[in-house]
């Protein structure tokens, strides 16, 4: 009988030795618009947090970039969406926080290692509630191949008439089209083009914090509209992916980037590669860079597996991810307030212009694109409407002035 009584013991504390394990199993999945990051998700990020929480397993499931905002929306409302939310900054996901998808994540322990600065990406107008982790920022600039410069001995310009210079030099020595920019995707134009070269105009923080005037809004379109003759034939219908196809394969000498091509152009272009910032207007101007709190993550409110979710988002604002992710991923900037030392030399180019010139984020993602229509998609449609010449930049600024004077108050 007590042998019995024993073996019924151990038995019922082993069961429940396997419940308590299995409750602590869990599997996260990732959604993301970043599919050029599934190899490092997967090799490097997935297996340094897995290592140390053996219990939770972690798919990172991305979706075209392009499509991303609209699936995601699509798979919250039906109830099919992953455990965690990479998100965008700003209003695309103070609008998921709103509609209840996403969690407040302000107790989190390591939500302490990001600057108030940091979180507002991801914070409701009043701070009370932040409701992702921060990543990353990323940095507009222009990329070039070096080897081309050499080649045609042209320095890095650092003012508007040394960019026209250069760009015509190339284009009269006729072996590379002088820059490699599409207008079909439209977002390119707009993220490369008017808010890479913007803050120069508009002074920074200072004109954005304005909500910048008509001259303001006309002068980088103007600027945007001279690139056309050094696009190359048919950039019109071009797209991104044949962009930089153009770049890497060494048919282009520059690039108008953001700081994310870093890891990607040095996987796949033969030669070394450069970068400066935007050009001044001239000489001894006080030089202004698009430096965008770009990319968080945060929790799925009807997540089954919040306590696995949780240990994630805490390990993504670790020192460790902090640095592992800066490092498999040159060009995107911890956003930490540990120091992260980068090893990628191009990333740390990009990175140095902080040193110089004043950060500023793009104009039309805080507040600006709550209403109809939506300032930074009439920013996609105007930029590429006047690289193209199918708009004037005055006709373009008074397109995006009157759309938002027409919902936004202070503008009226």
């Amino acid at each position: 009988m007590m042998k019995s009584t024993r073996l019924a013991l151990l038995a019922a504390t082993m069961l429940g030795a396997t419940g308590t394990a299995m409750a602590q199993d869990a599997e996260l999945t990732i959604e993301s618009w970043r599919n050029d990051d599934l190899t490092i998700w997967q090799e490097k990020l997935i297996p340094a947090f897995e290592a140390k929480h053996p219990g939770i397993k972690v798919t990172f499931a991305p979706s075209a970039p392009t499509e991303y905002n609209a699936v995601l929306n699509s798979k919250l409302d039906a109830g099919t969406a992953g455990d965690l939310i990479t998100c965008r900054p700003f209003d695309a996901s103070l609008s998921l926080y709103e509609k209840g998808h996403l969690t407040d994540l302000k107790d989190l322990e390591n939500m302490s290692n990001f600057s108030d600065v940091a979180k507002a990406a991801w914070s409701t107008d009043d701070g009370s509630a932040t409701f992702c982790v921060p990543m990353a920022s990323v940095i507009h600039g222009f990329i070039y191949n070096a080897d081309a410069f050499e080649e045609l001995g042209i320095e890095p310009p650092k003012t508007n008439e040394e960019f026209y210079a250069a760009l015509e030099k190339i284009k009269e020595d006729g072996t590379y089209i002088p820059m490699a920019m599409g207008a079909k995707d439209q977002w390119e134009a707009a993220t490369m083009g008017y808010t890479n070269i913007g803050p120069n105009y508009w002074k920074g923080e200072e004109g954005r914090l304005a909500l910048i005037s008509g001259e303001q809004w006309v002068k980088p379109l103007g600027e945007i509209a001279k690139w056309a003759p050094y696009l190359g034939d048919g950039f019109e219908a071009q797209a991104y992916p044949d962009s930089q196809n153009l770049f890497t394969l060494g048919r282009a000498a520059i690039f108008p980037a953001g700081s994310w091509e870093i890891a990607i152009f040095n996987d796949q272009a033969d030669f070394k590669l450069g970068a400066f910032p935007p050009p001044v207007q001239n000489a001894g101007d006080e030089c202004y860079i698009s430096d965008h709190t770009d990319i968080g993550i945060g929790m799925n409110a009807k997540t089954e597996n919040a306590e696995a979710a949780r240990t994630f988002l805490n390990w993504v604002g670790s020192a460790e991810f902090a640095s592992l992710y800066a490092n498999s991923l040159p060009g995107f900037f911890s956003l930490s307030n540990e120091t992260v030392e980068m090893e990628d030399p191009l990333a740390r180019e990009f990175v140095s212009w902080r040193e110089n010139c004043k950060s500023t984020i793009r104009p039309a993602h805080q507040i600006l694109s709550r209403g109809t229509p939506n300032l930074w998609n009439e920013m996609w449609n105007v930029s590429a409407n006047v690289l193209r010449g199918a708009q004037t930049p005055e006709d373009g600024a008074k397109q995006l002035q009157d759309g938002l004077a027409g919902w936004y108050e202070p503008q009226q």
